[in-house]
């Protein structure tokens, strides 16, 4: 296949399958909140009747991987910038958007794999999925939650030159993103501000669409799980694609 976004995609899978290194090593931070969290606290969430935690936790710590693998996927625009490739790319004859949408189709993949292999992990600890005929629905809203994510970090780093500021400003962004989307504790009775600011979160809908498919349990539909999520990535995508086609090099 010669098509510019097939290329592209390829492109991505072929360089973090030479950083296997980094794909492993970046297992270890969700492996240590699976142990320290699940095994920690699980105690004090079953004697809060909230039954076994690991099972709680497990999807909100996958959904934590995807966010962080998938908004930092966009340091490779930077990457590509300072030595040049990028320019190469966007003067081949080539729609800027089709070369926007492999890059993030790639990075979602990867992404969408490192989900996968924290589901593992998790399983290995101790998880244990309610339904086995949903894991492939599941596996489908990693790889939405990837494309979304993926799309926001290409788009921010669309606008970015310096490679240091990139990594300060994401997590200036996943950190609210992740605590505050009820991947670490139950949402359902919460008032207030907080309640608020978790039902206009997105991150808080992939991780109830995971716990939903993966656990059994949710503190919103699944349809509207997916609506939301669908609609963002439709307009992130659309919004990164502009900002991708206006991109300085």
């Amino acid at each position: 296949m010669n098509s510019p976004i097939y290329i592209m995609w390829l492109r991505q899978l072929k360089r973090t399958w030479r950083s296997k290194t980094r794909l492993i090593a970046s297992l270890v931070q969700p492996l240590l909140f699976l142990v320290a969290l699940g095994f920690g606290l699980g105690p004090v969430f079953q004697k809060a009747g909230g039954g076994n935690y690991i099972d709680f936790l497990s999807p909100g710590i996958i959904a934590m991987t995807i966010l962080f693998s998938s908004m930092f996927a966009g340091m490779e625009v930077l990457w590509d910038k300072e030595f040049g490739f990028l320019k190469e790319t966007l003067v081949a004859p080539v729609s800027r958007w089709k070369i926007m949408l492999g890059r993030t189709l790639g990075g979602a993949t990867v992404s969408s794999l490192q989900g996968v292999l924290v589901f593992i992990l998790a399983i290995i600890i101790g998880f244990r999925p309610s339904h086995a005929s949903l894991i492939i629905v599941s596996f489908f809203f990693m790889f939405l939650l990837a494309l979304l994510f993926t799309s926001l970090g290409t788009a921010i780093a669309s606008k970015l030159n310096d490679m240091q500021a990139f990594p300060i400003i994401i997590n200036f962004i996943i950190m609210p993103l992740f605590f505050l989307s009820g991947a670490l504790f139950p949402v359902d009775n919460l008032k207030g501000i907080l309640a608020d600011i978790i039902k206009i979160n997105p991150l808080s809908y992939g991780v109830d669409a995971l716990r939903h498919t993966l656990a059994g349990v949710g503190s919103f539909s699944l349809l509207l799980d997916l609506a939301v999520l669908v609609v963002s990535t439709i307009i992130v995508l659309f919004v990164g694609s502009k900002m991708f086609n206006t991109i300085e090099i």
